[in-house]
């Protein structure tokens, strides 16, 4: 018995010089019980939204190993076309809407981008906006509405019924045989319809969800007409 109690600590004794020697490579320090702990400290108060590391993983005095939001205030971002620039303004009144939150709240646009999009041909918008009870989230879908006392009747179609034809916003109008291509001068848009400022008349009917379809077979008339 007294053998095989010595063999039994020598066992022990090698996988303990072998668990100190793979934490030793780890970078730890195998004279601490527990392994090495070490007090992280936020420089404010906020809300962990991502952690970059993973159990086991050794780390050093530069990782960055949590990302921190401090979520009570945010932002909400939108697109002003470039004819709207000149009556959105730092400062505008604002309706900001969140369909999944079933609420609104009010704000002013804080911050308006001096570039424009390659695609959109827009520039970037920002409101600031409270957030204490963290309901507003990064991420959320809202749709913007910029209050404008001027202008009293506004004409929308959904944004799926605008194209662009060789380089030109369009709608579809419908006439007696069919669709003509109609184009327009476009204003703000929700995400969901975009206002629409010149080149349609309040009533006329428009392809929507088939606009796509009917740019398409144009573009094959154009390729045969080419022919």
């Amino acid at each position: 018995e007294f053998l095989l109690a010595r063999q039994g600590l020598q066992e022990a004794e090698i996988a303990l010089n072998n668990a100190r020697a793979k934490i030793a490579a780890l970078g730890g320090n195998p004279s601490l019980q527990g392994g090495n702990r070490y007090e992280l400290r936020a420089p404010f108060a906020g809300v962990l939204v991502e952690k970059h590391l993973t159990q086991g993983e050794p780390v050093d005095g530069t990782a960055n190993v949590f990302t921190l939001s401090d979520l009570s205030s945010v932002w909400a971002t939108f697109n002003v076309p470039a004819q709207l620039l000149g009556q959105v303004r730092v400062g505008s009144k604002v309706k900001v809407l969140a369909q999944a939150l079933d609420s609104e709240v009010e704000g002013t646009v804080s911050y308006i981008g001096d570039l424009l999009g390659e695609q959109t041909r827009a520039a970037t918008a920002r409101v600031t906006l409270s957030n204490p009870e963290s309901t507003w989230r990064p991420g959320l879908f809202v749709s913007v509405q910029v209050a404008e006392a001027t202008r009293k009747e506004v004409l929308t179609v959904a944004d799926g019924a605008v194209q662009n034809v060789d380089g030109e916003d369009v709608v579809f109008v419908r006439v007696a045989d069919g669709f003509v291509v109609q184009p327009v001068k476009l204003g703000i848009s929700d995400g969901q319809r975009v206002e629409v400022l010149e080149g349609l008349r309040a009533g006329s009917q428009v392809a929507a969800s088939g606009s796509f379809i009917l740019k398409s077979e144009l573009g094959k008339g154009s390729a045969e007409h080419g022919h």
